[in-house]
């Protein structure tokens, strides 16, 4: 089946275009939705105003996004938690938590599923990645500190005791044990 868009559609293409789609997927999807009509002589007339629209959309839209992207590349966001001595964390820092806190900062509403990949687990410096659309992809900087102040190392000096005896080359046993000192 062959469908002129109306609106840009992710994975697809862009608006004002002619593409051969599924029956099923412009049927039951992309003419209900109104994101595409079916292709006809009639329709294809109006092709022109639809390219024009789209394209005067999708040049605001960068816009907003480029000026967007230039507040994101500024933000930095830290975190606390439990971690193991190797820097290990007890847990995640999320990509949810990133979005909802790069939205408090930014008053904006950025879907989490666009930010990152995965979950944060070690301690230190991390780039994030926030995909706004496929040409502009700004990072954030994500610093994750422990929970626990650093601990100071007391110096103990203990006095090492030898239980062997150079001499003999034998090992002190209580006479208890002594059925095993073979």
């Amino acid at each position: 089946m062959k469908v002129l868009l109306k609106e840009d559609v992710e994975n697809l293409g862009l608006a004002g275009e002619v593409y051969d789609v599924a029956n099923g997927y412009g049927r039951n999807y992309l003419i209900p939705q109104g994101y595409a009509v079916k292709a006809s002589p009639g329709v294809m007339n109006q092709a022109e105003i639809w390219r024009n629209k789209a394209e005067a959309r999708r040049a605001e839209i960068r816009a907003e996004y480029e000026a967007l992207a230039a507040k994101i590349g500024e933000v930095t966001l830290n975190y606390t938690a439990r971690a193991s001595e190797t820097g290990k964390l007890f847990g995640s820092v999320t990509t949810a938590q990133i979005a909802d806190d790069l939205n408090k900062e930014l008053s904006t509403e950025i879907d989490r599923r666009k930010v990152g990949v995965e979950p944060l687990r070690q301690l230190g410096e991390h780039k994030v990645v926030v995909r706004l659309n496929a040409d502009i992809q700004p990072e954030i900087t994500v610093i994750i500190e422990s929970e626990e102040a650093p601990v100071e190392v007391v110096e103990e000096v203990v006095e090492e005791v030898d239980e062997f005896d150079d001499d003999n080359d034998e090992y002190y046993y209580d006479d208890e044990y002594e059925e095993y000192a073979e």
